[in-house]
């Protein structure tokens, strides 16, 4: 079983580490892909370069085995949509099960992607939920939460796709809007991700500063 987790990673910090590593021991994945995104469909551009932002996962996923840096997003044109990439990652594994991770806050979104309700025949819904707190559902995910919803771990095993699964994990308020901003204002964003991609981060600052 095989973890998806998308978004821009601009730049990736210890919020998206540590609960994917939470979601993959959970779970018993055997790999996480972490997919960055080259053209975000509901956000502005990134501020880092696509070329920087691999960089900066290649660093972070190093020393973890199971953690996979997977650039078909950056290699295809137009905009990121998540059916695509997952239609590309389901030719590849065949009926292995796929779990798309997404945060809570992505999860209540679902119905404003792009050919949403496609997303369940390719891949199982794994939603990272905040401890002590649930969501009031909507139409139109109420019906799908209902329908698809389940409890058990295991029954992601079973099953390529099509299930929703909801498990806890530890929230870290990290962004990468905050990293910036403490960059900008010469503060030290040092134990919010790892120091290898800080390191990173600081050298191209220092290289765009000759430049100028």
């Amino acid at each position: 079983m095989i973890g998806v987790y998308g978004g821009t990673f601009d730049p990736v910090h210890y919020g998206h580490l540590r609960t994917a590593l939470e979601v993959m021991e959970s779970l018993a994945l055997r790999a996480v892909h972490f997919i960055p995104c080259r053209v975000p469909p509901h956000r502005r551009q990134p501020h880092f370069s696509a070329r920087q932002r691999c960089r900066f996962l290649q660093l972070a996923l190093a020393d973890t085995p199971g953690f996979v840096l997977d650039t078909r997003e950056l290699e295809r044109p137009g905009p990121s949509f998540m059916v695509d990439t997952l239609a590309s990652l389901r030719q590849e594994v065949g009926k292995e099960p796929l779990c798309l991770i997404l945060g809570l806050d992505a999860f209540l979104g679902l119905p404003g992607w792009h050919r949403w309700q496609r997303l369940f025949d390719l891949a199982h819904i794994v939603v990272m939920d905040r401890p002590g707190y649930r969501a009031d559902w909507h139409p139109p995910l109420l019906e799908w939460v209902e329908r698809l919803g389940t409890a058990e771990a295991r029954e992601l095993q079973r099953l390529p796709a099509g299930r929703i699964h909801f498990t806890r994990v530890t929230r870290l308020e990290i962004s990468g809007t905050l990293i910036r901003q403490c960059l900008r204002q010469g503060r030290d964003p040092r134990y919010l991700l790892p120091d290898p991609v800080l390191d990173s981060i600081k050298r191209s600052y220092a290289t765009e500063s000759k430049h100028d």
